[in-house]
């Protein structure tokens, strides 16, 4: 392959690549703010702790006088559950998720988070905050 068809590849990959990787940011969720930022906002208002320490080391996203709960945007709405049982059983407090929704479209992980809770009776309390509530 001569230099002419190596330059007008790399060209036409550079292009190619200019053109696209903009759609692909936008694509990419951008938060309104990060977790810890709502997370400090409404574990103030609660009178909770941020950031507890827990005996292994771990750490609870907000401990209130009767709740140990998670933090977590709508999309990782399934992981909540467990990190949310696992704050639950180190403390001994009830457990709590605060699921952030910052899209209209985020309601669907709040009916999904709270269709496994009602579904399998777990003992966790839900609470949503956002700007896409």
């Amino acid at each position: 392959m001569g230099w002419f068809w190596i330059l007008y590849l790399i060209a036409y990959f550079t292009v190619a690549w200019l053109l696209l990787a903009p759609s692909q940011a936008d694509a990419r969720a951008k938060h309104k703010h990060y977790e810890k930022w709502y997370q400090r906002q409404w574990c103030e208002q609660q009178g909770g702790k941020t950031e507890y320490v827990l005996p292994d080391r771990t750490r609870c996203d907000c401990l209130t006088a009767t709740h140990a709960i998670e933090f977590d945007f709508g999309p990782k709405w399934a992981e909540a559950i467990g990190q949310s049982l696992y704050y639950s059983l180190q403390t001994g407090k009830r457990a709590g998720i605060v699921l952030i929704l910052e899209q209209p479209g985020d309601m669907r992980y709040w009916i999904r988070l709270n269709s496994v809770i009602m579904e399998d009776q777990l003992d966790i309390d839900t609470w949503r905050i956002g700007p896409g509530l």
